[in-house]
């Protein structure tokens, strides 16, 4: 059934309903029979799921098969204590395990306490009497009482409206109030124009009404549109495809190395199976980089954690680092730019035009320049006594009512005047309430030491009509028809900076209550032009995002005046387009425009959703924020999905990728930034642990090769190396803070893996480098006899110089030294752990003796050869690609 265009009768017989509301009986067998008024978007996911889930990881299983093969060569044979390795690589990925586990247990926790669904409480008519439920009892055919502040617990037919208005931003993207009313509308009417319907989670801003709950749960539309999120597939994020893709190509590449090494020790040697097997199983733990999964985790979870400090959660860790690659930004402009909340920006009194500073509620502010006290007096206490808005709450207190009766309460604050006070001398004994077809309140206050008076707001042309008399410099004189001009122009010029403007006038001793002797013979005293206004901040953040080579796009539900002059003020160019001029473009034209057009006006779910295609169609990665559940599908498919946290609705939190809890657009901002440096950190750690695995598996090939002596240790000592070299250094690789200079960056490009062209340049480098440097060394060492101090050296100096390269690759992705504490307490950990077992009686165990000052001279040079060849080659690079490009 058409509920908007049925009659009130109708819709009331449809539901088996009536004025009296159902019995409790006929409520509970319809709850029964329609379930619960929720929206159940979420599949539940248990914390076992969750744990198993962290397992799934390819490198993950590689791990665990290594560490298998480890355990049973420690069985076979114990003296060679492989069972170190085997536990070490148990313990990493078992950490790795749980640092998923519960950073992603803890976000879904978060997201419950930040998702309440719907209105907690409902007020019903059950068996002829007034009652209040959880909402989430509400049923068809209830009858709900609706007043100022209450949130609409359902899709509800109005059947009874006094000056009633609804905040349906969430739905509609349409920052003022919507008028509701007891009418029969027609079959077409669009969802944003159906008056006599109150949606679910709407605001009632103003008046009080009864409706009949037509809809509940999911089949409200917010319901569909969250069904419609829900049944869609979950997206694989750019970051996972990425990881997955490192994990394969290090996997096949170390398969390759060990099959050649294997062949090649089979065919120099005398058939010692075992330690070919040994070594090759020691080179492949090397190798392959089991602190990958486990610093990508860790990695993440401290930009996250670093990031809900910044008031932004993650509700999937890969995000962090898709963030880095986005290069639009589409945010809608009601609540996410602007503050959400209507603020008089203009005034003109006496034929003189005022500004007023402050924000919002903020009650610190200005009346620009100073006006004459007695004009400016009587204009704001029209506005205090005309209005039904008032502050509330014990400690700090809020407003509560009509966004439009806060925005022109507030300039009174400013003013200084005692708000409280003025209404206590001025009793309201009557009124005239608004209405749409009026464009005007009236209210009758008394003074007792002066008689009644009148006081009058509504559209200017309307209240001017009722004018007589004007109030200039603190008398009242005359209206000509000038001042009736110049009040018009003043009405235009406001307007046509998208304000929204009211005009205000009064009286002293109506003969009657009558409305027509109220709102006659009237004295005007001025306008008051109010803008929903930007919200702090955020012009700043919107730089910083073109800063960072990243577009922002205004789309929103608001008409195109508005959105061009909040734009205007955000640094916007050009015009609006509308939603209804997208409506007729073909899909390559609107591939076309938004390459061009940064704001877009009275939009629907499916133009944000043209555009994000669009956008994605021309190769950009895309970021959609919004609050509201019109901004929920474009979200769900957008490349990174945020929802504001304060703002947002349910349906939109759980479709995004992210929530910013104070929806401040500067905190989007610094989630950018964190992306950007997750992303480079997990570079540093790919380039610094490959280029050292790279250098490892060379040395031993080619020592094996031209018969260098390799140490029947050296499975146990690439193990050690693999400990003290690629756990805490590495790990510390992953937390570092961004860059200085990451938001001067252009965002990274669309389908960029972690091992791009530069990045693999680089390591190939650091490991060519470090083989011709340590191999020097040892050949060196080997020429002069004592071959056991000959394989300290390179056992050390494998150590040192991994030490070193963690400084390198720090300093190539431009990371200040002292930036990051953590590297340097886990190097001096690494040292530390090297010198007992060198000058400890462990060295035994490792095939190798104490070092002097003369072998510690040799290291030295070698770590000096190493940074010369790395710096010749980087030189050299970026000579060859500076010209090639």
């Amino acid at each position: 059934m058409e509920w908007h265009a049925s009659g009130t009768r109708e819709v009331l017989s449809a539901l088996k309903s009536g004025e009296q509301g159902l019995s409790r009986a006929d409520a509970a067998a319809r709850l029964l029979r329609h379930g619960p008024n929720s929206i159940a978007i979420k599949k539940e996911i248990s914390p076992l799921a969750i744990f198993l889930n962290q397992f799934r990881s390819l490198l993950v299983m590689l791990l665990l098969l290594a560490a298998c093969v480890s355990l049973v060569l420690s069985i076979v044979n114990p003296e060679d204590a492989e069972i170190a390795d085997a536990l070490l690589i148990f313990a990493i990925v078992i950490a790795n395990a749980f640092f998923g586990f519960f950073q992603e247990y803890k976000a879904e926790r978060t997201m419950e306490e930040l998702t309440k669904m719907a209105a907690p409480r409902a007020t019903v008519i059950r068996d002829g009497k007034e009652v209040e439920i959880d909402a989430s009892q509400v049923v068809p055919g209830d009858i709900l009482l609706l007043g100022e502040g209450d949130k609409v617990a359902a899709d509800a037919r109005i059947i009874e409206a006094f000056s009633l208005y609804a905040d349906e931003s969430m739905l509609t993207g349409e920052s003022a109030p919507v008028l509701k009313k007891n009418a029969t509308l027609g079959l077409k009417t669009v969802l944003a124009e159906r008056s006599n319907l109150a949606f679910m989670n709407s605001i009632i801003t103003r008046g009080r009404g009864k409706a009949v709950v037509v809809e509940t749960g999911l089949k409200t539309e917010m319901g569909k549109i969250a069904k419609e999120i829900a049944d869609a597939p979950e997206k694989v994020t750019q970051f996972q495809v990425e990881i997955e893709d490192v994990g394969k190509k290090v996997s096949f590449i170390t398969l390759g190395i060990l099959a050649v090494i294997v062949a090649t020790e089979f065919l120099m040697r005398t058939g010692d199976i075992f330690f070919i097997f040994i070594t090759a199983v020691a080179l492949g733990v090397a190798a392959i980089p089991e602190g990958l999964p486990a610093v990508v985790t860790l990695s993440l979870s401290i930009a996250t954690n670093r990031m809900l400090q910044q008031k932004s959660l993650m509700r999937r860790l890969s995000t962090v680092q898709d963030l880095g690659s986005v290069n639009v930004i589409c945010t809608d402009k009601t609540g996410t730019l602007t503050e959400n909340v209507m603020t008089v920006r203009k005034m003109v009194l006496g034929g003189r035009a005022y500004d007023v500073s402050g924000t919002g509620t903020d009650i610190i502010g200005n009346i620009i320049p100073a006006a004459p006290k007695e004009d400016m007096g009587k204009l704001l206490r029209c506005a205090v006594l005309c209005n039904d808005a008032h502050q509330v709450g014990d400690g700090e207190k809020v407003f509560k009512g009509d966004p439009t009766e806060i925005a022109v309460l507030v300039p009174a604050y400013k003013a200084g005047m005692d708000v409280d006070d003025v209404r206590r001398r001025f009793r309201r004994v009557s009124e005239i309430s608004f209405s749409a077809e009026r464009k005007m309140m009236s209210t009758v206050n008394k003074d007792d030491g002066d008689g009644e008076y009148v006081f009058v707001k509504g559209a200017p042309e309307v209240v001017l009509s009722k004018c007589t008399h004007i109030l200039s410099d603190g008398k009242e004189r005359k209206l000509t028809l000038q001042d009736a001009d110049d009040a018009a122009k003043h009405n235009v010029m406001l307007a046509s900076h998208a304000l929204r403007v009211l005009g205000f006038a009064y009286k002293k001793g109506p003969k009657s209550h009558d409305e027509k002797d109220v709102e006659g013979g009237l004295v005007f005293l001025g306008l008051m032009g109010m803008i929903d206004p930007p919200r702090p901040g955020v012009r700043e953040a919107v730089e910083d995002c073109r800063s960072a080579g990243i577009r922002v796009i205004m789309v929103t539900g608001d008409n195109p005046h508005t959105a061009a002059a909040v734009g205007k003020e955000l640094g916007f160019a050009g015009r609006a387009v509308t939603g209804g001029e997208l409506d007729g473009l073909t899909d390559e034209r609107i591939s076309e425009l938004v390459e061009r057009v940064d704001i877009y006006a009275r939009t629907s779910p499916k133009h944000k959703v043209m555009l994000l295609r669009a956008l994605q169609r021309n190769g950009h990665v895309v970021c959609m924020t919004g609050d509201g559940v019109n901004d929920a599908a474009a979200i769900k498919n957008s490349d990174v999905g945020v929802a504001m946290g304060i703002r947002g609705t349910e349906v939109t939190k759980q479709a995004s990728d992210m929530v910013v809890l104070d929806d401040n657009f500067i905190s989007i901002r610094d989630a950018v930034s964190e992306g950007r440096g997750t992303f480079d950190n997990l570079r540093k750690f790919v380039a610094y642990l490959l280029g050292a695995n790279i250098a490892e598996v060379l040395i031993i090939f080619l020592a094996t090769i031209f018969s260098l002596g390799i140490s029947s240790k050296i499975a146990i000592q690439l193990l050690w190396i693999n400990l003290v070299t690629d756990g805490l250094p590495a790990l510390a690789l992953g937390v570092d803070p961004p860059a200085k200079n990451i938001m001067h960056r252009r965002p990274r490009k669309k389908g960029e893996r972690v091992v791009n062209a530069p990045t693999l340049r680089f390591l190939v480098a650091i490991g060519l480098s470090a083989t011709i440097a340590i191999l020097a060394v040892y050949a060196h060492m080997l020429s002069l006899g004592d071959v056991v101090l000959a394989q300290t050296v390179l056992f050390t100096t494998f150590v040192l110089l991994e030490m070193l390269t963690v400084y390198v690759v720090r300093w190539k992705y431009g990371s200040q030294l002292f930036s990051n504490k953590w590297v340097h307490i886990s190097i001096a950990s690494s040292l530390i752990l090297q010198f007992v077992v060198t000058y400890s009686p462990l060295n035994s165990f490792f095939g190798i003796v104490p070092l002097g000052i003369g072998e510690v001279e040799e290291i030295a040079a070698g770590m000096a050869i190493y940074l010369v060849l790395l710096f010749t080659f980087l030189k050299v690079e970026g000579i060859v690609w500076k010209r090639k490009a």
